[in-house]
């Protein structure tokens, strides 16, 4: 067998991770062997429960301080234990998040850069640990969305549950099926209760076993096309979304980029939201009732454990997989490097390790949800990981943690209004640059402006800090190959349209930075 390598030889990820023997599954890529973890003193490796959703925002539950959405179940996690209120993931779109989430990598590391691109041969998920040198059960329930050619069993899971692509809330049609542990079984009802009931029974059977577990619960909810289960439509259909933001400071004259002022005609704009007529308010309530189901997902899950005797010992984590833009620079959707798009709600509890109400202030990564459960479980962080365990940063908030969290997206040309974009978000400041496109970069303090309305990258006061962000940024970037911009050949349409009826033939104006009052090379000849 001959060795092949996915990307440069001098990174570390091509020779631990991203290679594969020709001709081995991925099941049978050798793992390097791990230093287990010192155990705490008196305790087993945990139960695990990983719930994941799609597209559902940080701020949109009640304990966030939601004028109308009631999610009690979310809001108990937080109450019973640890709201990590400012989490992000590197990429924020479905599938590179959960390259991310599953590998512990940044998105140039990993390679899934789109919702087109298959995971590389050989790549390691943080389950295959679990299950080999850990003696975990491991189940997947849900939406894989990591190449769409098909469903089948991926490497780490004893159990397996899943279904092609978006999946959808209802069956199409009579013959629709999902992928049973290898088997083809037909989708009965609305997807986020049928995922429940299968998670539900998988916990029942694990209730006489001496193995640790650890369940990774992925719904397709709150994706769209948003659609509530029949028992909560309409819902929220006369509440008042006056609160929505509807992009109005997003301007030239405070140096928001052209390309995002254009954006809001377009697929992924408040003006022509997915190419449609019926508009922000209708879309949002749509997707609040579409969370419902979630929510009650959570608290069937959680009186589940109760039932098995688990709920104290048990750590259970709730993640988004990328925010959701809802009118913020005149945006729908994710993509961008804004605040509403990159930012997830996150909260875990384990009343045995936290006690209640407990907040981290840090900035938490999707790519350190693997090394948080194989934490867990008794195993250390391999090396070659990008992410690290918060399992005890909530009872340390002293400890050593990162400074910055880099952020990147990569053009696709479906949606070809959005650049390739790197940024780096701090504390206090985020830098956001562009790669191939004449406009503006931008500098924001979140502390005074956490819309993100004013962009500094001009302002003489701040240009130290923004070149600081920018050497920073490029060389977080270029660790294991990320100065390399990875590409695919596109798929599918390209949804590049515009409506004249609310101004589509007209470019916005350039941002003042750009523009000049007279010529300033005078010594042309």
């Amino acid at each position: 067998m001959r060795f092949r390598l996915l990307i440069p030889a001098c990174c570390l990820l091509g020779i631990v991770v991203a290679g594969t023997w020709q001709g081995a599954s991925a099941e049978d890529t050798k793992i390097p062997e791990l230093p287990k973890l010192g155990k705490r003193e008196n305790l087993k490796p945990r139960n695990v429960v990983f719930i994941l959703t799609d597209d559902h925002r940080f701020d949109a539950m009640g304990f966030t301080g939601h004028p109308f959405l009631e999610t009690p179940n979310l809001d108990s996690l937080a109450n019973n234990g640890v709201h990590l209120k400012n989490a992000f993931v590197t990429t924020s779109l479905c599938s590179p998040s959960r390259a991310s989430i599953l590998t512990g990598l940044y998105t140039h590391k990993h390679r899934v850069i789109d919702n087109n691109r298959a995971v590389p041969d050989g790549t390691i998920f943080f389950p295959q640990y679990l299950k080999q040198q850990a003696g975990y059960a491991t189940a997947f329930i849900g939406k894989w969305h990591m190449g769409g050619e098909h469903d089948d069993p991926r490497p780490g899971f004893d159990h397996w549950i899943s279904f092609r692509g978006q999946g959808n809330y209802w069956p199409p049609g009579p013959q629709y099926t999902l992928n049973v542990n290898g088997q083809r079984v037909k989708q009965k009802g609305y997807i986020t209760d049928e995922l429940t009931d299968y998670a539900i029974d998988w916990l029942d059977e694990q209730k006489d076993s001496d193995k640790p577990f650890c369940l990774y619960l992925s719904h397709k909810a709150v994706h769209a096309n948003f659609t509530p289960a029949d028992r909560h439509l309409d819902r929220y259909a006369n509440v008042d979304l006056s609160f929505l933001p509807r992009g109005e400071e997003i301007t030239a004259e405070n140096n928001a980029p052209r390309w995002v002022r254009d954006q809001k005609n377009s697929w992924h704009g408040i003006d022509f939201s997915y190419h449609s007529n019926n508009g922000l308010d209708y879309l949002y309530r749509r997707y609040c009732e579409s969370l419902l189901a979630v929510d009650e997902s959570v608290g069937r899950v959680l009186n589940q454990l109760k039932e098995m005797g688990l709920y104290d010992s048990t750590l259970v984590i709730y993640m988004g997989d990328n925010g959701f833009m809802w009118g913020e620079h005149g945006l729908i959707d994710k993509r961008v490097s804004y605040e509403a798009s990159i930012r997830v709600p996150m909260m875990m509890q384990c009343p045995e390790l936290y006690d209640g109400g407990k907040v981290v202030e840090s900035v938490i990564g999707n790519i350190d949800v693997g090394p948080t459960i194989m934490h867990a479980a008794g195993l250390q962080t391999p090396e070659y990981m990008d992410g690290k365990s918060f399992l005890e940063l909530p009872n340390r908030p002293d400890m050593k943690w990162r400074d910055y969290f880099l952020y990147v997206y990569y053009w696709e040309k479906n949606f070809p209004q959005s650049p390739t974009q790197f940024a780096l978000r701090g504390d206090r400041f985020k830098y956001i640059t562009y790669y191939g496109l004449w406009d503006v970069d931008e500098l924001y303090d979140l502390t005074a402006d956490p819309g993100e309305t004013k962009n500094l990258i001009a302002d003489p006061d701040f240009q130290s800090i923004a070149k600081e962000m920018e050497d920073r940024l490029y060389a977080m970037l270029g660790d294991a190959g990320g100065m390399d911009i990875p590409m695919n050949q596109p798929q599918g349409n390209s949804q590049n349209k515009r409506w004249d009826d609310r101004g589509g033939k007209q470019a916005a104006d350039f941002p003042a930075a750009v523009i000049v009052d007279e010529p300033i090379n005078r010594e042309a000849k």
